[in-house]
């Protein structure tokens, strides 16, 4: 090989994509193009889900605290540290009854995004089918792509103010090649919340057609309506159930990158042989403040709720008095709209042209579904965000008819 020839990357095989054939069909997230469009335009940003106040102060000054007192500053234990983990299995007995093994049943991640990537890279070969409710988070058709599976969406249809879960079409979507259902509940983007006896349905298809579960329950304490249950909690389910969290969306810390899983000895192990390959470890002073997060009473909870709740209902208010029609999430911190009654059908090009036409950010669902028709005339609103900001917005979106 000629010097020339050394300094052409893929001199053997020119032509040849840089990118992995898997991520192809990706490009940058909508969540960083859309904030991107905010900020040229100088528009509210309710597209990606961040809160725009911080969290908790004492929770702020434990990092503060971790810091200073050097726990955390150089590589954690690969598992997480001994106090989260704990803490979190604390945290599944106290809200949910559910007893894990802190040192063999909870591994900590940077972020539920790293949990869902490394148990689905652990968990899925190459031509497994993984079943999806759609729209999803779109880090999920990622992660199932560079595990080399097959993603099998099962559309979630809004009808009567909801979205809704079609339980024969979920039972109709498993084959033989089926390896696990990628759960999220409170979903998102739709709000939706899965009653008990759905979710007593899921298990029992997961038992008998002996599948495994990754269900991501981010925002498992953002319920509004009606109550959350981990898939792990049905009978049979422990065993076959990996369940994520973390702590952004709990305590409006999402920068911290905190997440965890919860499972059995060998889910886990699995799951950390594929994480370990990724960040190996993180956020090692936020560890020890997110195990101080965690043991906040019940009144932190109820407040964030509470808080949540009365900015849903002034951005739907807004929303559906700007001629939206609006679905009603009985969790999460989004809103679903369909801008037909606006006149749009296209939620891309509505979203695109909303920032320069009334200053205002969202995100088409359209790009969170394989059947791009299903999504297309529907769109995502934030209302993480402080009450002013919210009121700001819905007056904006007044002057919204005929947009798109």
């Amino acid at each position: 090989m000629t010097a020339g020839q050394a300094a052409v990357p893929g001199a053997r095989e020119r032509g040849r994509p840089l990118l992995n054939h898997h991520l192809a069909e990706f490009g940058t997230t909508i969540f960083a193009e859309m904030s991107a469009l905010a900020v040229r335009t100088g528009a509210i940003n309710l597209g990606q889900g961040f809160p725009d106040t911080d969290g908790p102060e004492e929770i702020r000054e434990a990092a503060v605290r971790a810091l200073r007192d050097g726990r955390g500053n150089q590589y954690p234990p690969g598992p997480g540290i001994p106090e989260l983990r704990a803490a979190v299995a604390e945290h599944q007995l106290r809200f949910y009854g559910l007893r894990y093994d802190p040192d063999t049943e909870v591994l900590i991640t940077a972020g539920a995004t790293e949990a869902i990537a490394a148990s689905l890279l652990a968990l899925v070969e190459p031509g497994d089918e993984v079943i999806a409710l759609e729209p999803y988070y779109d880090s999920y058709a990622a992660s199932i792509a560079m595990a080399g599976g097959t993603r099998v969406p099962v559309t979630l249809r809004p009808r009567d103010g909801a979205y809704h879960l079609d339980l024969d079409e979920l039972r109709d979507a498993v084959t033989d090649r089926t390896r696990l259902i990628l759960l999220n509940t409170p979903h998102n983007p739709t709000g939706t919340v899965l009653r008990r006896e759905e979710l007593a349905a899921v298990a029992e298809l997961c038992v008998e057609r002996d599948l495994l579960a990754v269900t991501d329950e981010v925002y498992e304490h953002l319920v509004f309506d009606g109550e959350h249950h981990p898939l792990a909690g049905f009978p049979g389910m422990r065993e076959r159930t990996v369940t994520i969290s973390s702590s952004g969306k709990t305590f409006s810390l999402t920068g911290w990158k905190v997440g965890w899983i919860t499972g059995t000895p060998a889910l886990v192990s699995a799951v950390r042989s594929a994480k370990q390959y990724l960040t190996y470890v993180s956020a090692g002073p936020f560890q020890y403040a997110i195990a101080e997060a965690l043991a906040l009473p019940d009144s932190y909870y109820t407040a964030l709720r509470e808080g949540l709740r009365a900015r849903r209902d002034l951005l739907a208010k807004g929303l559906r008095e700007a001629g939206f029609e609006v679905f009603r999430p009985a969790g999460t911190y989004f809103i679903t709209t369909d801008i037909r009654p606006l006149g749009a059908t296209d939620g891309v090009s509505f979203c695109l042209a909303l920032p320069e036409r009334v200053g205002v950010v969202a995100v088409p669902t359209q790009v969170f579904y394989d059947h791009a028709e299903a999504g297309a005339p529907y769109v995502r609103f934030a209302f993480c965000k402080r009450e002013d900001v919210l009121a700001d917005a819905a007056q904006r979106l007044q002057g919204v008819a005929g947009t798109g």
